[in-house]
């Protein structure tokens, strides 16, 4: 029996939003690449603590964009309703595990920078990564939010409102390492990454909580935030 045309123009549009959010994973997990290569050898080599935690954050968001990369690519296969929301409960249990684990690096790593009085050396690279970031993440978020609202994946919805915490979190980072290289302040940069613990928790907290009942957080404040 042929399918009603409304039918098949709603399963149409699902198949175009669901390649829509495929692509928008991909460019992602390509800059989640840069980013964190880039905040990781940076911050390394000019001892920033605040550089080191925005780039493992980025290591965590990048293993968490290909698990739900490869949650779009079962639905478009045509995979059943079960591995879907498997696979969705597996990119929330690995992100929260990945961002607690990093949040207990950052605040150990940030306490022995204030004890030992470590200078980071300041660097334009940070700093235009920083700025990079905050411009980025906030036109990934408004792609990832239209495409999880069509196709319903609360996996993808807390990835998209993750995407604007991370701009947040670049504008931390900005901050602290523009205080460091403008006025010398070396605790600025330490201070910066405590500051990222915040957002940290908060992504944590509730990928946690999605992954423990299915529901859908929204890393912020506003109607559809839980208290986990």
């Amino acid at each position: 029996m042929a399918q009603p045309l409304t039918q098949v123009r709603e399963q149409n549009s699902r198949a175009g939003q669901v390649r829509l959010g495929v692509w928008i994973e991909l460019v992602t997990i390509v800059w989640m690449v840069i980013e964190g290569s880039v905040a990781l050898s940076v911050g390394f080599a000019t001892r920033s603590v605040s550089l080191q935690g925005f780039g493992l954050d980025s290591i965590v968001e990048l293993i968490a964009g290909g698990i739900l990369l490869w949650r779009l690519l079962v639905e478009q296969g045509g995979g059943s309703t079960e591995r879907i929301e498997a696979a969705e409960r597996r990119a929330s249990w690995v992100t929260a595990i990945s961002l607690f684990a990093l949040t207990a690096y950052i605040v150990g790593d940030s306490a022995f920078a204030f004890v030992t009085r470590t200078q980071p050396e300041a660097s334009w690279w940070g700093v235009g990564l920083a700025i990079a970031a905050a411009i980025i993440m906030p036109l990934l978020w408004q792609g990832k939010l239209r495409v999880a609202k069509r196709i319903g994946s609360s996996a993808l919805e807390a990835d998209a409102a993750c995407s604007v915490t991370c701009a947040y979190m670049s504008l931390t980072l900005l901050a602290g390492l523009l205080l460091n290289r403008t006025f010398g302040w070396w605790w600025a940069d330490p201070l910066a990454a405590l500051g990222l613990v915040y957002f940290l928790v908060q992504e944590g907290r509730e990928a946690l909580h999605e992954a423990r009942t299915g529901e859908t957080c929204s890393c912020g404040d506003g109607e559809d935030s839980c208290a986990c």
